[in-house]
């Protein structure tokens, strides 16, 4: 078997041991492929090999991979549609390179591993150990189909690992099983965990399962000059499947964090998306779990000041998303009304109804 160049992502370690599983076995040496340039692919930010006469692509030789380690790798590689193809090194090494395909295109930007793994690169990692849990039941290209979920789901965790320490217990979690049963726009595993106990001891072995999504941000648009709030309605899969009559929900603009994004962004993006509309300063308001006995669903909620003459009002949504959306002008009286009467059924809009009613001076 030929030896292997890297060029891209799987330079760095951590990144690598993600894809091939381990590295037992496996020589690893500086190397550099002449006669073409890293250059990067964006919005993935993926590096791909330009020719390019007077340049050298430096990177990584592997020599000794298995079958099994190429097959990882191959996989992964695989799900953006690379094909392997044998150049010669500098040195003279023959090896194979993961090629782009001619759909890539030649982009112009430099890609560079220092920069990738100050920027994306934890991310995409994480990303990594998901994308090869489906090694040997999925296929590369329906993986590369559910990348942006993956990578969003991510993103999550890492803003997870950053929360503070708020005070509560730290115990010992053990989970000695586990199976992602369902894994689409949304994922769905289920666990057998051990975890330590209040009083000293450990319990027995629990069977639970989780819900697993992306963080989602949630913002109310709120014109202090007219009194009143942007509402969307639209289809919700939750009342859908509990049987309630009311399918279509009232409740502020929403949607997924995208890789790559901030809360603030994504918020933004979404009231231009669902309502056409250009948000003032945005006001947090909270960062909560939505159910945090069963979902890993984030929540960064705002309330932001938006100027909502009468035109703001009407049809809207992504349409490439399946999104099909009206927007309401709502009068904040009618609004507190609602939360006292039951029928704003949504916790993030009573949440920051209630926020605003303590503290609509805020945005005055």
């Amino acid at each position: 078997m030929n030896a292997l160049f890297l060029y891209g992502t799987l330079r760095d370690r951590d990144h690598l041991l993600a894809v091939a599983g381990d590295l037992d076995g496996v020589a690893i040496r500086p190397g550099a492929l002449p006669g073409y340039a890293v250059r990067r692919l964006d919005p993935l930010v993926i590096p791909v090999l330009v020719p390019d006469a007077d340049a050298r692509a430096e990177g990584l030789i592997l020599e000794g991979l298995t079958d099994a380690h190429r097959a990882r790798l191959d996989f992964y590689e695989g799900g953006y549609d690379f094909d392997v193809a044998p150049r010669t090194l500098a040195d003279g090494t023959r090896a194979d390179v993961y090629i782009p395909p001619a759909s890539a295109g030649a982009p112009e930007a430099p890609w560079r591993l220092e920069d990738w793994q100050a920027g994306p690169g934890p991310e995409i990692t994480l990303a990594a150990h998901e994308v090869m849990s489906y090694f040997g039941a999925w296929t590369a290209e329906k993986v590369a189909r559910r990348m942006g979920p993956i990578r969003a789901r991510a993103a999550a965790r890492l803003r997870a690992g950053r929360t503070p320490d708020d005070g509560t217990f730290r115990g010992q979690v053990d989970i000695p099983r586990a199976q992602r049963s369902y894994s689409k726009f949304y994922a769905l595993d289920d666990l057998t965990i051990r975890h330590s106990t209040f009083s000293g001891g450990t319990s027995g072995d629990l069977d639970r399962a989780v819900f697993v999504t992306a963080d989602a941000v949630i913002v109310l648009p709120y014109d202090p000059v007219r009194e009143r709030v942007l509402l969307v309605e639209q289809i919700r899969m939750g009342p859908l499947g509990r049987g309630d009559p009311n399918l279509w929900h009232l409740e502020p603009i929403a949607g997924r964090i995208d890789p790559g994004e901030t809360p603030e962004r994504a918020a933004l993006r979404e009231a231009r998306e669902e309502a056409g509309l250009t948000l003032g300063p945005l006001h947090e308001i909270a960062r909560v779990y939505a159910s945090p006995g069963n979902a890993t669903e984030f929540h960064y909620i705002f309330v932001a000041r938006a100027d909502l003459p009468n035109a703001a009002a009407g049809l809207g949504g992504a349409a490439d998303e399946g999104e099909d959306i009206r927007a309401h002008l709502v009068p904040l009286a009618e609004l507190l009304e609602m939360t006292r009467d039951f029928r704003a059924a949504n916790a993030p809009l009573v949440l920051a109804a209630l926020w605003l009613a303590q503290n609509r001076s805020a945005l005055a």
